[in-house]
Formats: structure tokens, C-alpha cells, sequence
């Protein structure tokens, strides 16, 4: 069998934590942050672990992050 593709745009966005999670960064602050409140600035900050649904489509991605 020969070698699974991994998706180079999935691995330059997202890494798996060691108990599996999906991290991923925070979405809705490229632009319109005059619109967005303080409190959603502030709690956007840093990364977020994924929910199951998405991180199931994210790991068909990459398929030796594990």
C-alpha cells in the first residue's frame, strides 16, 4: 500500500493534543473587529480544541496525527 496524503493545509492550521483533541485558532477576528464587543475579543484569544464532529473531519485530513 502506498503512502496516505496528509492535507497541507490541515497541518499548517490544526495539531493533536496528546489525548487526542484537535487544537485549532480562534475563528471571526480577520476583520469588522470594531463591530465585535470586548468580551468576545478578549474570550476569542489564543487557540480552542475543536468539537468531535469537526475534529473527525479534521483528522481524515491528516491521517499520521496521532
Amino acid at each position: 500500500m502506498p503512502k496516505m496524503k496528509t492535507k497541507s493545509g490541515a497541518k499548517k492550521r490544526f495539531k493533536v493534543t496528546a489525548s487526542g483533541r484537535v487544537k485549532a485558532g480562534q475563528a471571526g477576528k480577520r476583520h469588522g473587529m470594531i463591530k465585535r464587543s470586548s468580551k468576545f475579543i478578549r474570550n476569542a484569544r489564543g487557540t480552542t480544541t475543536l468539537s468531535e464532529p469537526d475534529a473527525k473531519i479534521v483528522k481524515s485530513y491528516m491521517p499520521y496525527a496521532r
